[in-house]
């Protein structure tokens, strides 16, 4: 696996525990609601641009994407 792969891998996760920990989640609900509403489709399209932004941005971000897409957190 390549080295950016892994940082992708790192970021992702990274995200995912913030956004947890931002909405009173369990890492693995937070997951499957990023999954389902395509957060993590936006983490993995957009990596190059959204990992040099600050994470609580790319948090607000995710919410947003996931609201337009049917979530109600």
């Amino acid at each position: 696996m390549s080295e950016k792969k892994v940082y992708q891998i790192q970021y992702i996760n990274l995200c995912i525990n913030k956004f947890a920990k931002r909405y009173g989640l369990m890492p693995q609900t937070a997951f499957k609601y990023l999954a389902m509403y395509s957060g993590i489709d936006f983490l993995t399209k957009h990596y190059e641009a959204e990992h040099v932004f600050p994470i609580d941005e790319t948090i607000v971000s995710l919410h947003d994407i996931c609201h337009r897409n049917g979530g109600s957190l």
